[in-house]
């Protein structure tokens, strides 16, 4: 087969419920709804992490946090503080960078929140990006043009949207393209989404009841979140923003509009593919960087708006669809996925040099209908929280070397309680002792002494709670660049 060229779209903070495709009756996705008839939608697919900046790294690399060493956000606000032109994965050959030396032409369109976004980092030749990782509003953004700043005034998925465009338009084939569209939309929160919307698909939403995001009362430990935040803040900062969101309609409308806007953008794009005849080859992976509660368990965000952090699916379950040559369509796949198995997926499916010695998996026997050998099971790991999901379970487990922070672990069984509501940990210790054994021996395994919080190690940038390793290994903890 000719070398494919490969479309990974990427959103931000956006929970497989979202589409239509995965259930979701009011939010209209038409286009990736046709996309997912086209391929192949993936129903059990799982962020590492619950926050972008991790998992677009272990998207990159096929690996844990705790082995590429980002274990939350990249706060750009100290950006002052890094090294020139730092980026946080120049000690990792990524995704592009392989494909660059396998004679691919590659492409970073959208949000990057990786490290310096001024000039191409990680073996992008082409490179349309903005600033930051935060998006505060959606219209008037600063964008970097391949080394030219400027700002638009438009919103800024239709800008990705174009710019995208753009580059079908003008490409020459005359090697296979990887390009990575990364929109800043839905995104879900506070101020960019609050109030009525003022996109073009405000209307659609007007009246809508807005019925399939749960109501629920707020978690504590959002509140324990919250005040442990002001406190790290001296109160000079406001985060009250999660007590207020959860189950105000007006912010549900609002989110529900920004998914339309991208979805609007992902069939232009695919348009423009039909457009320049390259359909064919081209293999088109719809995806987001992590999940996102929308109102389950008390609580609307990622998963480091509690504490401790949640290991609950609505923070992590995200869509993953697949579209093109010798992969099937109108069809899906139940099996429990990661979102880092796209790394080996990626090469193999472009006759790329393999890496060995990762965690991920090869997707491609699920998607040519094989009877493949496949473990149902996933990692996640969340600074202090780490999880096992299987079929039958969710085992999550606490950092418990900090004694003044006495997390709890958990226990769920998904068969009779899969809306993970009840702690079954006392009634099924032997269990909860397998899969803590099945949980610590994949750590050991796939993470680098050096960055895993776990055994003493640190984190590149920025921790979300500093506080807590220092009181583990001492004040003299610090994050590394």
């Amino acid at each position: 087969m000719t070398q494919p060229n490969i479309l990974l779209i990427m959103s931000d903070n956006h929970p497989a419920e979202l589409l239509g495709c995965y259930g979701n009756p009011e939010v209209q996705t038409p286009h990736l709804d046709r996309l997912a008839q086209e391929g192949t939608r993936f129903d059990r697919t799982f962020a590492v992490n619950a926050m972008c900046s991790p998992c677009r790294a272990s998207v990159l690399t096929g690996m844990m946090p705790s082995e590429h060493g980002i274990h939350t956000w990249i706060d750009d606000r100290k950006m002052e503080r890094w090294p020139t032109a730092w980026n946080a994965l120049n000690d990792i050959q990524t995704l592009p960078e392989r494909l660059q030396a396998n004679q691919y032409q590659t492409a970073l369109i959208g949000k990057y929140h990786l490290g310096s976004p001024f000039e191409p980092q990680n073996g992008f030749d082409h490179w349309f990006t903005f600033p930051h990782g935060h998006t505060r509003s959606f219209w008037n953004n600063t964008f970097i043009d391949n080394g030219r700043s400027y700002t638009d005034p438009r919103h800024s998925v239709d800008v990705f949207t174009e710019k995208a465009v753009h580059y079908l338009e003008g490409y020459a084939e005359d090697a296979p393209f990887f390009m990575l569209l990364t929109y800043n939309g839905p995104y879900g929160h506070w101020p960019a989404i609050k109030g009525k919307p003022q996109n073009r698909f405000a209307e659609l939403y007007q009246d809508c009841p807005m019925d399939s995001f749960p109501r629920e009362g707020l978690n504590k430990a959002v509140i324990d979140r919250f005040l442990l935040r002001q406190n790290e803040s001296g109160g000079g900062l406001d985060y009250s923003a999660p007590l207020q969101i959860l189950n105000d309609r007006a912010t549900m409308r609002n989110y529900a509009s920004q998914m339309s806007m991208v979805d609007d953008g992902v069939g232009r794009v695919m348009a423009a593919l039909d457009a320049q005849g390259l359909k064919e080859n081209t293999i088109v992976i719809y995806t987001t960087d992590h999940g996102f509660s929308i109102g389950h368990h008390g609580y609307w965000g990622h998963a480091q708006v509690t504490l401790p952090a949640t290991g609950h699916a609505s923070a992590y379950h995200i869509p993953l669809i697949m579209r093109g040559p010798h992969i099937m369509s109108h069809s899906h796949c139940d099996n429990l996925v990661s979102q880092i198995d796209l790394f080996p997926t990626i090469l193999e499916m472009t006759n790329a040099p393999t890496v060995t010695g990762l965690p991920a998996r090869p997707l491609t026997p699920l998607l040519q209908a094989e009877l493949a050998e496949w473990e149902d099971v996933i990692f996640l790991e969340q600074e202090e929280t780490r999880a096992i999901r299987t079929d039958k379970w969710l085992y999550v487990k606490r950092f418990k070397e900090n004694e003044n922070y006495p997390f709890q672990d958990e226990l769920y069984d998904l068969i009779d309680d899969p809306g993970e509501r009840h702690n079954v940990l006392t009634a099924h210790p032997d269990i909860a002792q397998t899969l803590d054994n099945q949980l610590m021996t994949f750590f050991s395994k796939h993470s680098a002494e050096r960055y895993d919080l776990w055994r003493g190690g640190t984190t590149k940038s920025n921790s979300d709670k500093p506080w807590l390793w220092q009181g583990a290994w001492g004040q003299a903890w610090q994050p590394v660049f």
